[in-house]
């Protein structure tokens, strides 16, 4: 729900290294929908700060630039300031313990999302990060986005995979919906 994923965000919040990368990589995943593969593999110069547009290579080495929401660029800006200097890579993100290497995949990034949902108290199905890529989709059809966009940020080919993500609200529903007539 969206008071979660306030929860899941408040989480991380704090002035530790380790902190301020959670609450990025978080926002990437809930705001952008990201997959943990795609964050893990991020790297610096994927930033195109003058278009505020993010680089993102996916599956099958499918390339797309996808805007980047401004509370997402402030954490990414903030991480940058806190990321070790010592770090000998290109890749965004990092360890947060010598010798600070660039995390090998997602399930370094899916790790990180289940000890934020612990740390926030949410308890899901699924506690990996792939639960954040339903999630943004949601959020998307739940803020009148149509499925065929929210398709392209997830960059899925077929509008039935989308409409999978993209969870309905019933309770949504029910508010819109009009009563067959008795008689039909």
């Amino acid at each position: 729900t969206s008071e979660e994923v306030d929860l899941l965000i408040a989480g991380c919040e704090g002035n530790s290294a380790k902190r301020i990368r959670d609450h990025a990589i978080i926002l990437l995943l809930v705001r952008l929908g990201l997959r943990a593969g795609d964050v893990s593999g991020m790297c610096i110069d994927d930033i195109e700060w003058d278009s505020a547009t993010l680089r993102v290579r996916g599956k099958s080495r499918y390339e797309v630039r996808l805007p980047l929401p401004q509370d997402v660029g402030d954490a990414i800006l903030r991480y940058l300031e806190y990321r070790p200097q010592h770090a000998q890579t290109n890749k965004l993100f990092v360890s947060d313990i010598a010798p600070f290497r660039p995390f090998i995949s997602g399930d370094g990034v899916s790790s990180l999302v289940k000890r934020a949902f612990k740390r926030a108290g949410v308890k899901t199905p699924s506690k990996g990060a792939h639960v954040l890529r339903h999630t943004a989709a949601t959020e998307m059809l739940r803020k009148g986005v149509p499925l065929d966009k929210i398709g392209l940020v997830l960059r899925h080919r077929r509008l039935d995979t989308t409409a999978y993500y993209a969870k309905i609200d019933v309770e949504l529903l029910r508010q819109v919906v009009q009563s067959w007539p008795e008689e039909f």
